[in-house]
């Protein structure tokens, strides 16, 4: 939790408590049903959360700004992101109805009045986004039909629409012919962690 506060001191007395029970509730849950990796639940907010506040770091979404998660599995980087901006909306969905359980616990729990979710697969979505956000779901030449027609035409945010992914390792191959920006996370948090963590951001 120390990691969240270092490189987000303005929280809110709400934000912060509901930072906090997440420790909690993905304890309990991750015992009854596997969302997260159970070598990293120890690591969960260096390596789950911040990581999924990155994107925070890269654009500061503005009031109204509708935003889906594809494959968001454990709630991730959705939850965290909904957490930090509470007048923009998310719609988290997953394929696997028990992560979607579990999401919605979760949600409930820590009273998430932001968060709608759906136990579906992304490809039977028909509604429009500001932004589609993903956490290393699948290839980007996949993911990038997966996402076709679902985003906005008019722009209501510093940037263009888009789909803004966080990845990782050598990404010289998958987005090799993929006009994209790259932004080192590194550049923003210096936990050895994030040394080889990037976001990637694809404008419409």
């Amino acid at each position: 939790m120390q990691s969240i506060l270092k490189y987000f001191p303005s929280l809110s007395d709400t934000q912060i408590n509901q930072y906090k029970d997440l420790e909690n509730l993905y304890n309990k849950w991750n015992s009854k049903i596997n969302v997260i990796s159970r070598k990293n639940l120890s690591e969960l907010y260096l390596n789950h959360v911040l990581h999924s506040l990155s994107i925070a770091k890269f654009i500061s979404f503005k009031k109204g700004t509708s935003i889906l998660d594809i494959g968001t599995g454990g709630g991730f980087p959705g939850i965290p992101l909904a957490i930090l901006f509470p007048e923009v909306n998310f719609l988290l969905v997953d394929s696997i109805g028990k992560k979607i359980k579990v999401v919605n616990r979760i949600c409930e729990s820590i009273k998430l009045k932001n968060v709608l979710t759906r136990h579906i697969r992304a490809e039977e979505i028909d509604s429009k986004f500001d932004f589609i956000v993903s956490r290393a779901v699948t290839n980007m030449k996949d993911f990038k039909m997966i996402s076709k027609g679902k985003i906005k035409n008019n722009h209501i945010n510093e940037i263009k629409n888009g789909i803004i992914s966080l990845k990782g390792g050598d990404l010289s191959k998958e987005m090799k012919n993929i006009s994209h920006e790259s932004y080192n996370i590194s550049n923003y948090f210096s936990e050895d962690f994030f040394k080889t963590k990037k976001i990637i951001y694809i404008k419409y």
